[in-house]
């Protein structure tokens, strides 16, 4: 396998875009690859591995036959995107400054790893993401 690229499935194409973007360049320092708003596609790589791909999720549904089905359902998170990161609490602080919410504050994690620190927010789209520090 050349490459994995992580797609968030989203609602809002033009919202969800503007924080990745900023949110991105903010954390990592990574400017939009490909950015096909009428496609309601955007990407953004590094040394040509995706760190992250936003797909418009009327445009997947058409794609995949689904347009009739409830575009919501309710239930747990069915994704995740974790970001490693130098400092967790100044991430955290930073994307909350993008839109994001503060799900759970960052804290110490020793029973996952020695040294693991993380916080956990969610994107304007309520996509579930993990900021962690070692």
């Amino acid at each position: 396998m050349d490459a994995l690229y992580p797609r968030l499935l989203v609602r809002d194409f033009d919202a969800a875009t503007r924080f990745w973007s900023a949110a991105l360049r903010d954390l990592l320092g990574v400017e939009p690859v490909k950015v096909l708003p009428d496609h309601g596609y955007a990407n953004w790589d590094v040394d040509g591995q995706a760190v992250l791909v936003l797909y418009a999720r009327e445009a997947v549904a058409r794609t995949v036959g689904t347009e009739a089905l409830p575009a919501r359902s309710p239930g747990q998170d069915t994704a995740m995107l974790v970001l490693r990161v130098d400092n967790v609490d100044e991430a955290a602080r930073r994307l909350a400054g993008h839109g994001a919410m503060v799900v759970v504050e960052p804290r110490d994690r020793p029973q996952w790893g020695p040294n693991l620190r993380t916080a956990h927010l969610r994107d304007p789209e309520g996509n579930l993401i993990e900021l962690q520090s070692y």
